[in-house]
């Protein structure tokens, strides 16, 4: 059940930003750490500077932060800031306190770098669907996109690849491409954790039967469908279009029900980004 009381809800949300900074702190010191396999971001920054300096990770993840989430503050906005203050906050903690227990999971490379990827993928996908970020790399990422042709998710790669051309100067091109590894699935950890597994998708369908599609999908589904006025562009001729959106675990029994109620009706699939609202109720696959 949701929770209405404000109170309630950011208290969840403080409860859940506490659960997956320490999540991503024990993939980062007890998986990736003891293999010299390293984050990107702000935290990959910190541990070269950590590796050359001593100086503790901790802090040097929360100082080096800040001022980035500072120089983005117009373009996150006020709560956005403080989540990711306080995510990053937590995070600096478990970073100064969990190396306390010397514990380490393997040595094994390969196996540190993968199970590293996936837990700190998981923990970092918990903090940024709370409305949080543990990168503030980002901020600068979002600011020079607005001002350059290339887009927020190519500045934050071409960020790091200059900190993991950099790793492989300081611990060696094998560790380096390692931590591209983890990189590359914590982000798809990431996107598991954020959208979720049960992925939505949108059907925007052309039919002459609109009607008989319409219900075979209501009646066997149980989704709602919305009907969009269309017009043909070579015919010119009135035509109605299905919009509805289902899991992806529906998709094939959609598309069996469209084909069933008209086969010469015309199908679009595309993903969509989140869900909100609806009063539907969904039926059983059958």
């Amino acid at each position: 059940m949701a929770l209405k009381h404000p109170a309630a809800r950011w208290a969840l949300t403080v409860l859940l930003m506490l659960v997956g900074t320490f999540i991503a702190a024990v993939a980062l010191e007890y998986f990736l750490l003891p293999n010299d396999v390293m984050d990107g971001g702000i935290v990959g920054i910190s541990i070269m500077i950590e590796h050359l300096t001593g100086l503790p990770l901790g802090a040097l993840t929360f100082v080096l932060n800040v001022p980035f989430l500072v120089i983005g503050y117009k373009q996150i906005g006020r709560t956005f800031l403080i989540s990711s203050l306080i995510s990053i906050a937590f995070f600096s903690i478990w970073l100064a306190l969990l190396p306390n227990f010397h514990f380490v999971v393997t040595n094994d490379t390969t196996l540190g770098a993968i199970f590293g990827g996936i837990i700190l993928g998981a923990g970092v996908g918990i903090v940024i669907r709370r409305g949080g970020s543990l990168d503030g790399t980002e901020m600068v990422a979002i600011i020079l996109a607005r001002l350059s042709p290339i887009s927020v998710g190519q500045c934050v790669l071409l960020f790091n690849v200059v900190i993991y051309s950099v790793a492989g100067v300081i611990f060696g091109w094998d560790k380096a491409m390692y931590s591209l590894i983890t990189y590359f699935i914590a982000s798809k950890v990431i996107d598991i954790v954020v959208e979720g597994i049960d992925e939505a998708k949108c059907l925007m369908i052309v039919s002459d039967k609109y009607e008989e599609v319409a219900s075979a999908i209501s009646d066997r589904l149980g989704r709602g469908v919305t009907f969009l006025n269309g017009e043909g562009g070579y015919s010119h001729r009135q035509l109605k279009v299905i919009y509805v959106v289902v899991t992806r675990l529906e998709i094939a029994k959609v598309k069996g029900l469209i084909l069933q109620a008209d086969s010469g009706a015309f199908l679009t699939i595309s993903n969509v980004a989140d869900v909100l609202g609806g009063s539907q109720r969904k039926k059983p696959i059958h």
